[in-house]
């Protein structure tokens, strides 16, 4: 695994998105802007499948736009939080290896959700009809730029960057268990523990969905709302679970150990460069100081190379 992952970064590596994290808190401050300044452009730009498949494909890329919810007073702290450890996964892993792992969870949330429109085209329909009949009641018919369909435009809010953000924090905590962040500056908790924390809180919320909906709305209805929580959270965090697979059968190396393997290589590669001209006083090259100009002296007995900075002032070679 690790010698595929060292192959795609010398062939790709090139094309990485550097601070890739700055990028995304842009997106998402974007996107906070537009929910203040106009609620339903969420409408037009989430992950709704159902809209994709007849037409607007820009949804397959728009719904990174589309912050988590929280309070006026949370959006900087959440802000500057997944900017602090998208930044440390970056330097930890690289810009290659951190775009990887954002993008395949993009990859994966939108498989997740194809994946849903499949099983509502075989299975769930039903919730779909239900859904949209009740919100046409409401907001009469769905304007085809919201997707043509109110149900599955519903079910499209359930795909967003709220569980993005939080597989980050997760190989963040499986990376770094025991550095310890301030619950509202005052009470310190391990990263590790709060990773815990988050995992059973998404499984108790699958489990509940499916209970809940099943108890109030039948078993087959029930069932479909219970795919849609678990197909919205697991495939957002599926790119977690192999990390944490692949991080239990290789040992991901610490910032110091990147930084002091960083600065070997650079002393290796500046040690075996080739070069023509070198002066016999400084040591000089054209590698180390392209500035200066190199001549052999027609006074010293031998071959001897001087930069212009000695060449008139050296004592000659006998």
């Amino acid at each position: 695994m690790n010698n595929f992952l060292a192959k795609m970064e010398r062939k790709f590596g090139k094309y990485a998105i550097r601070n890739l994290p700055l990028y995304l808190i842009i997106c998402y401050g974007f996107g906070y802007i537009m929910n203040f300044v106009k609620p339903e452009w969420i409408y037009v730009v989430n992950l709704n499948p159902y809209a994709i498949l007849h037409g607007q494909v820009w949804r397959l890329f728009s719904w990174i736009l589309v912050p988590e919810e929280t309070s006026i007073f949370f959006i900087i702290i959440v802000l500057y939080f997944y900017y602090s450890i998208g930044r440390t996964m970056e330097k930890t892993w690289g810009s290659f290896l951190f775009n990887l792992y954002f993008f395949s969870g993009c990859i994966l949330t939108v498989l997740g959700a194809f994946g849903l429109q499949l099983y509502f085209a075989v299975w769930g329909k039903t919730y779909i009809d239900i859904m949209d009949s009740v919100y046409s009641m409401y907001n009469g018919v769905c304007p085809a730029l919201y997707g043509g369909n109110w149900g599955y435009t519903m079910v499209a809010n359930s795909f967003g960057t709220y569980y993005l953000n939080l597989s980050i924090f997760l190989a963040f905590a499986i990376t770094y268990p025991e550095v310890r962040v301030y619950i509202f500056f005052i009470l310190p908790v391990k990263v590790k523990v709060l990773g815990i924390i988050y995992v059973v809180l998404l499984g108790i919320s699958v489990v509940t969905s499916f209970y809940s909906g099943i108890r109030s709305m039948g078993v087959q209805t029930g069932i479909t709302i219970g795919m849609i929580s678990l197909v919205s959270i697991g495939a957002s965090l599926l790119n977690t679970l192999l990390f944490f697979i692949y991080t239990k059968r290789s040992r991901l190396k610490s910032p110091k150990e990147i930084k002091r393997q960083h600065d070997y290589k650079v002393k290796i590669k500046a040690a075996t460069v080739q070069t023509h001209h070198k002066c016999a006083i400084c040591g000089q090259t054209e590698e180390s100081n392209p500035n200066l100009t190199f001549r052999f002296c027609s006074k010293c007995k031998g071959n001897y190379e001087y930069c212009s900075e000695h060449l008139f002032t050296h004592k000659h070679v006998e």
